[in-house]
């Protein structure tokens, strides 16, 4: 039987909130299912809360609300943070994409989570309603 743990996204109000929600969908209160975007794809391969079978969804509910949240100016936003961090021979590529985000182009935060998602479970198991 398939294991739906739901995302509330009107809860996301930016990247470290979106965190906190899918850690609480997955293992309850404080719960954790990761921090990063590496992290999110190591949690879904089970382990992490999740069945080990992976017979598991997601059902973001009200994602139309996270993206928004999770859009171009969160994205700059956690450019900056990571620019700051980039090892040297990363920065001019970071500062791309940064330039990109300032732009309102390029992917969002929103748009990279839900290709974690997407590639990281088993088809059809990321449901956007």
């Amino acid at each position: 039987m398939t294991v739906t743990y739901v995302i509330e996204g009107s809860r996301v109000t930016g990247l470290e909130q979106f965190w906190t929600v899918i850690g609480e969908a997955v293992n309850g209160p404080g719960g954790y299912f990761g921090r990063n975007l590496d992290a999110l794809a190591d949690c879904l391969g089970g382990g992490m809360g999740t069945p080990d079978n992976g017979d598991f969804a997601f059902e973001w509910r009200d994602h139309a609300s996270s993206a928004r949240a999770l859009g171009h100016e969160e994205t700059a936003r956690y450019l900056r943070q990571s620019l700051s961090r980039a090892h040297p021979t990363n920065r001019a590529s970071v500062q791309q994409r940064l330039d990109e985000a300032l732009a309102g182009r390029g992917p969002t935060l929103f748009d990279l989570i839900v290709a974690v998602l997407s590639d990281g479970a088993t088809p059809g198991t990321l449901l956007l309603s």
